[in-house]
């Protein structure tokens, strides 16, 4: 196994990220002062632990049911059911889906909100604990969500690297074993040079900040849908934002063993009047991949992004028809959710028909990451597209 080494900086040093230290190289290393050199240290006692984490989310026919809506989205997912927002009625919800038998063998990891890392059953077991018993992995969100970048060009940037460390060894107690921050990069707003490496570089220093607390860190560039561009044009976006980020994961030392990829799909924008078919976005995306992604990383767990939950999982199956250099995969929201919702609404008795729809999903997009789904069958509520202009989490 590859060892890993880390680089010891304060969360708060994204400040650092327009210099030219981190730009251009001045020098040989024994050219440089004692001053002006980096203490680097080992990876400690976490490295295998995070290979391990890694290969068991990454395994075949398995994928990442993703469930870390804050509590005002899933809120949204309750009132399209025409249920209330309150923490029994999200208490439920998620104990429908934690506890549906027999998900380990297609859901290989689950993140969590921080509310329900915490949370248990109304029979007192622990969330997490229903996860490990069928050997998936509990993960958790660990960003604080998009604010307004100030000087872009009305872009985002993602907080929470403020006491990250100190969340992550916190939540690591609590049994989490991987972690996700989502930042994104709107192609309509350009995307200018000061969103895509902002994006990065927090992406990096999160990514070093949970490897070093001993979790699994998911990278999450999302390119959003929304515009009406072109799927080259995105694919010219999507190369650019992922050279970015593996810039900047390797000037912090992140080990590529020890992390999970989220990308999104190389698709046409949600109003570009030429839509893809299935073989041609796995075409564009296995290009870009290719193209930007060590073979040493292990897994690639592509989100949905308001895609219906069958065209999520052709596009999967079509990136599968033959060998990748790592394990390509899912972690889906709503492309997992949608049809539960529709058939659990809120009832207790209908909990079983709620965890029937999430293994009928979760069994197609695991055929899907074999490269043997077949849409035959599909029902028309599973064709419908989720996509929302604007959308947040």
């Amino acid at each position: 196994m590859a060892s890993a080494s880390f680089v010891k900086l304060n969360a708060s040093s994204s400040s650092l990220i327009g210099q030219q230290s981190f730009n251009k190289r001045s020098g040989s290393a024994s050219s440089r002062s004692p001053a002006a050199r980096v203490s680097v240290i080992r990876a400690g006692s976490y490295s295998e632990e995070l290979v391990k984490t890694a290969k068991t989310i990454a395994s075949p026919g398995r994928g990442i049911l993703a469930i870390d809506e804050s509590n005002a989205t899933c809120g949204k997912r309750l009132a399209s059911i025409g249920i209330e927002n309150t923490e029994p009625n999200r208490q439920a919800y998620r104990q429908l889906l934690l506890t549906t038998p027999g998900l380990g063998q297609y859901i290989s990891g689950s993140i969590l909100f921080e509310e329900t890392l915490y949370q248990s059953t109304t029979d007192g077991k622990k969330m997490v604990d229903c996860l490990r018993e069928q050997n998936i992995v509990p993960g958790i969100k660990v960003d604080k969500g998009l604010v307004p970048l100030p000087g872009s060009n009305n872009e985002s940037w993602c907080q929470g690297l403020d006491g990250l460390a100190s969340r992550s060894a916190e939540y690591y107690s609590q049994g989490a074993r991987f972690a996700k921050w989502r930042t994104v990069v709107s192609i309509p707003c350009g995307p200018s040079a000061l969103a895509v490496k902002e994006a990065a570089w927090g992406l990096a220093r999160y990514a070093a900040i949970s490897q070093d607390n001993g979790l699994l860190p998911i990278v999450e560039p999302e390119i959003l849908l929304d515009g009406d561009h072109s799927i080259d044009t995105t694919l010219e976006v999507a190369e650019r934002v992922w050279s970015e980020v593996f810039y900047y994961l390797a000037q912090n030392n992140v080990m590529f063993e020890g992390i999970l990829l989220k990308p999104s799909m190389v698709t046409p924008g949600a109003d570009h009047k030429q839509k893809a078919d299935a073989e041609t976005i796995a075409k564009y995306t296995l290009t870009m991949l290719k193209r930007r992604v060590p073979p040493a990383v292990p897994g690639i767990m592509f989100l949905s992004g308001g895609q219906s939950e069958m065209e999520a999982t052709l596009n999967l199956h079509a990136m599968n028809q033959s060998p990748n250099p790592w394990h390509v995969s899912f972690s889906y929201a709503r492309a997992l959710q949608n049809s539960v919702l529709k058939a659990w609404q809120g009832r207790p008795e209908n909990v079983e028909a709620g965890q029937r729809a999430l293994l009928t999903r979760a069994k197609a997009n695991s055929l899907a990451q074999l490269g043997k789904y077949s849409a035959e069958g599909e029902s028309e509520d599973a064709k419908k597209g989720m996509f929302v202009k604007g959308y947040t989490y």
